[in-house]
């Protein structure tokens, strides 16, 4: 692990790239300035190695400048357990807050390199700069927003879910810092995936394929492209496919209703031919459905729309 002076490698929040990440908006020139004494040091840790070990004495915040870190905690039984992923412009250090130690290991899961911003020194300029100590507890607050959400997660939502919020979360954390939100590379490993969303890796590994099966995205080996967020959204509000097939059924059901009820107003006849065109009708208003809402078919269809004698009554081969 390098430790750089900053006598020596300048790197001043003022002309940093990532200020607005770490930093509050609308700073005049001369606070921009007094927050360059926050950083003392900047450190270089190389991949696999540690930031910092749970149990450390807590001393200062990191600031990411460069890299991807992931958080995780011990069980009594030996067992790793991922609590979060951090990247570049994120604040990193604040579990050692409450008790004056550091309550997880940080490692790096590329090389990295981190600001060390010495507490004491943040405490002091949020009097000097108050609009700093106002930033300082907007980050406190978005972690604490963070960790519920991990909750929900966790608590409520299904394996499909939880990865496709994963990747929607992963995707803006890169567009928000100028990257491509429909294409990134998965610095972490599908196991470190399925520990921090609560998942067997064999289970990780499935829902990434039946994705990529579906069209939503192209996974190859950590690369990953989003073609359709919209389909990944809908599984995160709950439409899953087995929730989909419902609805669908139940719509299809609903329309061939519609379509009986006009053929009787149209004094149509009751005959199979009728039915037959009632339920070609049908077919047409299904998939113009599908087309509208961009909703996928989902394999169960076909069966269904065949045990209702959906059939083009045209179809000579019936």
């Amino acid at each position: 692990m390098n430790v750089v002076n900053m006598s020596s490698l300048r790197v001043a929040c003022s002309n940093c790239n990532l200020k607005e990440s770490c930093l509050p908006s609308g700073l005049s020139l001369r606070d921009v300035e007094a927050l360059d004494d926050l950083v003392v040091t900047r450190r270089r840790v190389k991949r696999g190695e540690v930031l910092y070990h749970a149990g450390d004495r807590f001393q200062a915040l990191y600031a990411v400048r460069l890299g991807f870190l992931k958080g995780t905690v011990m069980s009594s039984d030996g067992r790793e357990q991922v609590t979060n992923f951090f990247m570049a412009g994120e604040w990193i250090g604040m579990d050692g807050i409450a008790n004056g130690v550091h309550s997880c290991d940080v490692t790096c899961l590329e090389d990295t390199d981190v600001c060390v911003i010495p507490y004491e020194r943040i405490q002091a300029m949020s009097m000097q700069v108050p609009a700093m100590g106002l930033h300082f507890h907007k980050i406190l607050s978005h972690e604490i927003v963070r960790q519920h959400g991990v909750m929900l997660l966790l608590g409520s939502m299904h394996a499909e879910e939880r990865l496709a919020a994963f990747l929607l979360t992963l995707a803006h954390r890169f567009e928000e810092r100028g990257y491509s939100r429909s294409e990134f590379v998965l610095r972490m490993t599908r196991a470190e995936i399925g520990s921090y969303l609560g998942l067997k890796l064999e289970t990780v590994s499935r829902v990434l394929s039946r994705f990529h099966h579906d069209g939503c995205i192209e996974v190859n080996q950590k690369h990953v492209r989003i073609f359709d967020p919209e389909a990944l959204r809908a599984i995160v509000s709950g439409t899953t496919d087995h929730d989909r097939g419902t609805i669908m059924i139940t719509q299809l059901a609903e329309l061939q209703s519609l379509g009986i009820e006009n053929n009787k107003r149209e004094g149509a006849q009751p005959a199979q031919h009728g039915e037959e065109a009632g339920n070609y009708d049908l077919r047409r208003l299904f998939e113009e459905r599908m087309r509208l809402k961009r909703m996928r078919p989902i394999t169960d269809e076909g069966a269904w729309l065949a045990a209702h004698r959906v059939d083009n009554p045209h179809d000579t081969h019936h």
